[in-house]
């Protein structure tokens, strides 16, 4: 795609965004049930994702890991965003291959220390590009692409929230 048609696809978009500034706001969905064993089944739209435990925690490494599932929506965002900003600016890329890695202390998990955190205690992302452009234009792309990208802005500022419960009627 060029960066005129990207331009002319989102102009449309921003220009309504700009009058009606409501209309911007979207609420994106997620839903999943329990599957078998310790389990959970997410419908992502585009198939069925069977999250489970992490073998460090007794998995079989059968299913999906959430935390890895949270690293491949970090990389599958700032690709996209990458891409899109590449496209923007007129930059070529030939090639780019993305890495998330996230460092996990499952200590934290498992309840065996109160000390250790629950969760990512670091997150990298790295950028391999295959590309002519110059060290500004590089600059440029990636300060763009790290500021909107929605997973990467979402991680680095933590957004209230809110945890609700219902139980079905017997």
């Amino acid at each position: 795609m060029k960066g005129e048609e990207l331009r002319e696809i989102q102009a449309p978009l921003k220009e309504r965004y700009r009058q009606e500034p409501e209309t911007a706001l979207i609420t994106l969905k997620a839903q999943g049930r329990l599957g078998d064993g310790v389990s959970c089944r997410i419908e992502t739209g585009k198939a069925l994702v069977e999250a489970g435990l992490h073998p460090a925690t007794g998995g079989t490494g059968l299913a999906a890991c959430s935390g890895d599932m949270l690293l491949e929506a970090l990389v599958a965002c700032a690709g996209v965003t990458l891409n899109a900003v590449a496209t923007a600016l007129g930059i070529v890329l030939r090639d780019a291959t993305l890495k998330a890695e996230g460092d996990l202390d499952f200590r934290g998990t498992l309840g065996l220390s109160k000390e250790v955190p629950v969760g990512f205690q670091q997150i990298r992302l790295s950028f391999e590009l295959d590309t002519d452009a110059s060290k500004e234009q590089l600059e440029t792309l990636l300060r763009l692409t790290e500021r909107y990208c929605v997973v990467f802005q979402t991680l680095k500022h933590s957004p209230a929230i809110a945890v609700s419960r219902r139980v079905k009627d017997q």
